[in-house]
């Protein structure tokens, strides 16, 4: 099984171009610095972490285009997609990247900021309230249903 989810901050803005043909897509990199759980740089003891390339296509590429910026704490899930190309000096160079199933923010909006990260879009859009919701976002308890069972008494 080839799975790797992720969690770290970008290190830019993603790189977005666009496939020729028939049916043009976008397609995104960008790099996360995902921390290393435990481990810190013996030196100066900050806290190191590995920078992943990341590589998002289509729909997926396009979300990270307009939303996804330097900073921001982003998830992220796919599979390890490794390669090698033979570089102008005549060189083999390898690569490791993950190609994205799965990408989305992984702080609030407010904190993302905080961080500097950029963060500008609004909330998603919300569903709908369901008839028994009152104005407070809070649904309504039938009359009748005993509360012992309900969570946080």
């Amino acid at each position: 099984m080839n799975r790797v989810i992720l969690m770290g901050r970008l290190t830019r803005d993603p790189e977005v171009r666009y496939s020729q043909g028939e049916r043009s897509m976008a397609i995104a990199r960008y790099t996360l610095a995902v921390d290393r759980r435990g481990r810190r740089n013996q030196d100066n003891g900050e806290q190191s972490a590995d920078f992943i390339n990341c590589v998002a296509f289509d729909r997926a590429g396009e979300f990270a285009e307009k939303y996804f910026r330097q900073g921001m704490r982003v998830l992220v899930a796919g599979r390890l997609q490794t390669g090698s190309y033979v570089n102008k000096d005549g060189q083999k160079v390898y690569t490791t990247e993950v190609i994205l199933d799965d990408q989305e923010f992984a702080d609030s909006k407010g904190a993302s900021s905080e961080m500097g990260g950029g963060y500008t879009q609004s909330a998603p859009a919300q569903r709908p309230a369901p008839a028994s919701a009152i104005g407070d976002g809070f649904m309504n308890i039938p009359d009748g249903v005993e509360d012992e069972g309900l969570p946080f008494n």
